[in-house]
């Protein structure tokens, strides 16, 4: 038993949230909720079994094919030579130097997604590129598999960055609460997807302000393909996949023609209304866009749209939009058109009006909090200048040198020879996995830092074992939170897993840069000296920080940064005066039609908001593949992490899919049966769940299951980016098109 490691309990944070952990010698035995959170996740109780699961790197290793001849065609199959750290390190760092030297920094894709950890030193995406930076740079990405699209087509709306949008400037909980009469929320709010967030969540409080919502009298209207993805309480207009700005074009249809168009907001704030309306009204394409219209499109009666048309514009009305929405073909005009909608309503600006990005997609979006920046480990400057959109990974290695389009600029994919990954899955995130499977074998390098054989670690070269964040020392702290962590080591290393900090820098040591990636310090150091530099930042804010050993001796503080009351309305100072306090948009105002996108020439997103329907979706559904596939986010887990012990758990259960009694009957399918859920991307497993919380028609899988070996005919743990579309939303955003998805399930 390791000295120091004998019984002992303490508190740590997570992407999920802040949790108890109980230790016996050197494993974690139990977990136990946060005293102070109101609505605890269940997501740690898998914790105990994940983190010494069967499945743990417990060693460097190399696959044999790459070892013995450079064979990349083993993939996924081939089997794993364990090797001591120093020799994998050695073979490692000279072939990061061949493919510098042979090919340059532009043929190394870093790949990261962030989430591995909450802890703000130990961070893979900032260790992997700090370390890659700091030995010429590497291929980069834009944006995330979740806000990509949104992340390209919003600036050119509201000349805001997204991001900062979402997390620093829209309507608190307390604001909506206080104002807001009409909540209208497509594709729901959910409080499954609020149990995470970016750094950690620890008062899980989606839940408890529909309460307040309901009880105030709040009408809250969830409009989306499942009635589960809002609380209960919220009434339900069941839509059709894909057919949001089409029911969003018919509403503000019924604002123009009854005259409830607020034309002097329109004037005063924003451009281009005049080169909408001819389009809305049909005088461009000869439709006008009627309920009347809209209603065989989205499935929703037309005197319902009237009257929700209505409804919005004589009382306070909050437009919100799941990020859902944009993660499709055409994902830029759902969000281009709410924020039309919104501006012709004239309520943005107003506290409880207007509309809002993000609201339950993660935990602390509604949260009001002093911003305190600061205790972020540098990542150096990349000298690489290529950026490709995050969701075309596999285009790029399918397609060196070809040319491609995004948001205004054309530019050839590089040729990509080696990846080096760490903190994250893309056989989870990507679509199409079977196509990013094949795509997968043509760099001539692999290497991943990970803590289980995931199916990116199996289709690596070579696998360092990394650390969990419960197998070293941390701080937690997120400008979306309003506590501080200490996030002790709790166990000693499983095997011989070592931090990301070690692994890179005994790399560097190889290659000569140790003493820039590290500045002669130590992990500990490290953390001492961000800490330092955060309690430093928080004084010149007025915000009192207690030291590094009071904390560790406190375990967790909440700080006194939340904002009490109704406050932070989304562009009030500008709609107060949009001459004295313009947006950065090119003109200044809300752009209804953008002059830079139309100059852009894209079919597939032109110059103002349309109606585009996408490749897939039950207006082009077939006998073939019927139903329209959906695939939200998982409720028992963050994306993948830890799905080998939830498998083991429930035997090795494949995932839930829900289907509508109709579609169920039609088929002889019944709760609990396993079903096959295929198209001609591929297959995979599920077990049935007949529910009408779902529209007819569709079909919801979730995300997280780990994808299976190549080569089975059926995915048995029911991945459903087996079955996805991997095509860019459109030239602009190139963001990912996981809701495009058309399928077919049978018995088995």
């Amino acid at each position: 038993m390791a000295e120091g490691f004998t019984k002992k309990t303490g508190v740590t944070s997570s992407h999920w949230g802040a949790f108890e952990v109980d230790v016996e010698g050197n494993r974690i035995v139990a977990t136990r909720p946060f005293s102070q959170d109101p609505h605890p996740t269940t997501i740690p109780d898998i914790l105990p079994a994940a983190v010494h699961h069967h499945t743990r790197v417990l060693r460097p290793a190399i696959r044999r094919g790459w070892l013995e001849g450079r064979d990349r065609k083993g993939r996924g199959t081939d089997t794993f030579v364990d090797l001591p750290w120093d020799e994998a390190l050695d073979i490692a760092a000279t072939e990061i130097e061949r493919v510098r030297k042979t090919h340059g920094n532009e043929a190394i894709f870093g790949g990261s997604y962030g989430w591995s950890s909450a802890g703000r030193f130990h961070h893979a995406q900032s260790q992997v590129h700090r370390f890659l930076n700091t030995i010429g740079g590497y291929v980069a990405s834009f944006g995330s598999y979740s806000t990509g699209c949104a992340q390209a087509i919003m600036p050119h709306v509201f000349g805001v960055n997204f991001l900062n949008l979402v997390y620093d400037h829209q309507d608190s909980w307390e604001t909506i609460c206080e104002h807001t009469e009409t909540l209208v929320m497509f594709g729901g709010i959910n409080p499954k997807n609020a149990q995470v967030s970016m750094g950690g969540i620890t008062e899980h409080e989606t839940a408890g302000w529909f309460d307040r919502f309901v009880q105030k009298g709040m009408r809250c209207i969830n409009i989306g393909p499942q009635r589960t993805d809002a609380p209960t309480g919220c009434d339900w207009l069941a839509l059709r996949p894909a057919s949001d700005t089409a029911l969003m074009l018919a509403l503000a249809y019924v604002l123009e023609d009854e005259g409830l168009t607020d034309t002097k907001f329109l004037s005063r704030c924003t451009v281009g209304f005049e080169r909408f309306r001819p389009y809305l009204m049909g005088q461009v394409d000869g439709q006008p866009k009627t309920p009347d219209w809209a209603s065989p499109l989205c499935g929703v009666d037309a005197e319902a749209i009237r009257s929700l048309a209505r409804r919005m514009a004589r009382t306070r009305t909050l437009i919100t939009v799941a990020w859902s929405l944009q993660r499709g073909q055409h994902g830029e005009q759902p969000y281009w058109m709410s924020a039309v909608l919104a501006a012709m309503l004239g309520q943005i600006g107003l506290p409880g009006g207007g509309v809002g990005y993000g609201y339950g997609a993660i935990g602390g979006v509604g949260k009001s909090l002093v911003g305190l920046k600061g205790m972020t480990l540098s990542q150096h400057q990349n000298p690489v200048r290529t950026v490709i959109p995050v969701a075309r990974i596999g285009d790029m290695l399918r397609n060196p040198g070809l040319p491609y389009d995004f948001n205004g600029k054309r530019a050839p994919y590089p040729d990509i020879r080696l990846i080096y990954w760490a903190g994250g899955n893309p056989f989870h995130h990507h679509q199409d996995l079977n196509s990013l499977h094949e795509a997968w074998q043509k760099p001539e390098t692999i290497i991943v830092n990970e803590p289980w054989w995931t199916a990116t670690a199996k289709r690596a070269d070579i696998v360092f074992p990394a650390t969990t964040p419960y197998e070293r020392e941390d701080i937690g702290r997120t400008t979306l939170d309003d506590y501080l962590f200490y996030m002790p080591q709790m166990i000693p290393p499983v095997g011989e897993a070592r931090d990301d900090y070690d692994i890179f820098t005994g790399l560097a040591c190889r290659i000569g840069c140790e003493d820039a990636y590290t500045e002669g310090r130590r992990a500990q150091e490290w953390i001492e000296h961000l800490y330092a530099d955060y309690r430093h930042s928080a004084a010149r804010q007025g915000v009192d920080i207690p030291d590094l050993e009071t904390l560790k001796k406190r375990n967790w503080v909440r700080l006194p940064i939340q904002i009490e009351g109704p406050n932070r309305t989304l562009f009030a100072p500008f709609r107060e005066d949009p001459d004295g306090a313009p947006l950065t948009t090119p003109s200044g105002k809300i752009e209804i039609f953008s002059q830079t996108i139309a100059g852009f020439g894209y079919d597939d997103c032109p110059g103002h908001p349309v109606w585009l329907p996408p490749e897939e979706w039950l207006g082009t559904a077939s006998a073939a593949f019927p139903l329209h596939l959906v695939s939200p986010q998982p409720g028992d887990k963050l994306h993948s992490q830890m799905e080998s012990a939830l498998a083991d758990v429930a035997g090795a259960r494949p995932v839930e899919i829900v289907i509508h009694p109709d579609a169920a009957s039609q088929r002889g399918i019944q709760s609990g049966d396993l079903v096959r859920v295929f198209n001609a991307r591929g297959a995979c497993r599920a077990r049935a769940v007949v529910s009408d919380d779902i529209g007819p028609g569709v079909v919801s899988l979730p995300t997280g299951a780990w994808f299976g070996d190549p080569g089975l005919n059926i995915d048995p743990h029911g991945n459903p980016n087996v079955l996805t579309l991997d095509v860019g939303t459109s030239r602009l955003g190139q963001g990912c098109s996981a809701h495009t998805a058309l399928v077919e399930v049978t018995r088995l």
